[in-house]
């Protein structure tokens, strides 16, 4: 009886052997030419990395503690009303003494009473009053790069007047604050819809604004970075992004430069590598089409408040995050170096009465200070690619 039980359980072993060969060969026919063993190694050559490009602009934008008027003076000395507020920007906090960040971009400027060249409560000849060279030096001193941004999405109006009224002495005076200070001048004008008129006022600002400072490769003179912002894609500021990519931001390789760079703006949410990557490709089913932008000729933004990741954690922060995308994005159709130029973050200090502010006991050494030394930020920031 034992034997008969161990035949049979035999031959019932070999039945689910033969069936499991059919099964396993119908599977592979099913498969087609996608069926591998599961020993098989790849063919052909490991794909090679693409190289990674060092992080040139690491910067914030700064609204002082008045969300963003820059109202009044503050007091810049080692413990003084604005030291103590923004220490964590010129010293990361690992004993290095050294910046978290290579630029700060002062925020903002009204762009009417800049060119009515106003004086009042918290302007003076249309320039804010806490705009002052003590404030500049703080950063400067510091081997960290200094501009001033005009606009912003509460002066859209102004702007739209302002560059109807008189585009080209709107540039003047902006190139006279730049020269007056020793600093840069970012375009943040938010008009989604704009008209001819005022297109062709930005277009005169730009040119009066060079007839004064020219472009510079080197970025040796402080006055001639000009820089504009875009939106984290391509689908808001159509008409702007069109104009900008396609006769401003031009690399060497094909054309003269006119502006620096550009930054792709936060909007909602951190912008992310599938709204950079927008840019990177243009869009050419819209009409005009928006050409490719050489990813060496604009950063990437992201939010900086006191209580989330960008500022306190580096570990679980966007800037870790999307690194390799920023320092490996390859040219599709502009510029041929792979890698985006870095990061710019809003905002530092207080930027908005609903957001944390960047100050004690908030304060960035832990994401902004980490990220600085882990990215090895060049300070100061050098010559900016070109192509």
């Amino acid at each position: 009886m034992s034997r008969k039980l161990a035949l049979l359980a035999n031959l019932a072993l070999l039945g689910v052997l033969v069936i499991s060969v059919v099964l396993a060969s119908s599977t592979a026919a099913l498969a087609g030419s996608n069926a591998k063993p599961a020993t098989a190694t790849p063919s052909g050559p490991t794909p090679t990395p693409a190289p990674s490009q060092p992080i040139s602009v690491y910067g914030v934008w700064h609204c002082s503690n008045d969300y963003c008027i820059w109202g009044a003076p503050r007091n810049t000395a080692l413990g003084g009303d604005f030291d103590s507020q923004n220490h964590w920007v010129i010293d990361r906090g690992d004993g290095s003494g050294l910046p978290s960040v290579n630029m700060v971009v002062l925020s903002f400027v009204e762009p009417l009473k800049l060119l009515n060249q106003t004086t009042d409560a918290t302007t003076l000849n249309g320039v804010p009053r806490g705009f002052t060279p003590e404030i500049v030096n703080y950063f400067k001193s510091r081997g960290i790069r200094v501009m001033a941004s005009i606009g912003g999405i509460t002066y859209v109006t102004p702007w739209n007047t302002a560059l109807t009224t008189n585009g080209t002495l709107l540039g003047q005076r902006a190139a006279a604050m730049a020269t007056s200070l020793g600093i840069g001048v970012e375009i943040d004008w938010e008009e989604n819809a704009p008209t001819p008129a005022q297109m062709t006022g930005l277009q005169n600002f730009i040119t009066a604004y060079r007839a004064v400072h020219p472009y510079d490769p080197t970025g040796n003179d402080h006055t001639a970075r000009l820089t504009i912002d875009l939106a984290a894609g391509d689908r808001w500021l159509i008409d702007l992004t069109q104009k900008a990519t396609a006769d401003w931001l031009k690399t060497v390789n094909v054309g003269t430069p006119v502006l620096d760079f550009a930054n792709a703006m936060v909007a909602r949410g951190d912008g992310t590598p599938t709204t950079w990557q927008e840019h990177v490709d243009g869009k050419p089913q819209y009409s005009p089409p928006i050409p490719p932008l050489a990813p060496a000729k604009f950063t990437g933004g992201l939010w900086l408040h006191g209580n989330n990741a960008a500022c306190t954690t580096y570990a679980s922060s966007p800037q870790k995050a999307d690194a390799p995308y920023v320092q490996t994005v390859q040219p599709n159709g502009a510029g041929t170096t792979a890698g985006m130029l870095g990061f710019m973050f809003w905002a530092a200090e207080c930027e908005g009465t609903h957001s944390t502010c960047t100050t004690p006991p908030n304060t960035c050494e832990g994401g902004m200070g980490v990220a600085a030394k882990t990215f090895n930020i060049p300070i100061p920031m050098p010559a900016l690619r070109q192509q």
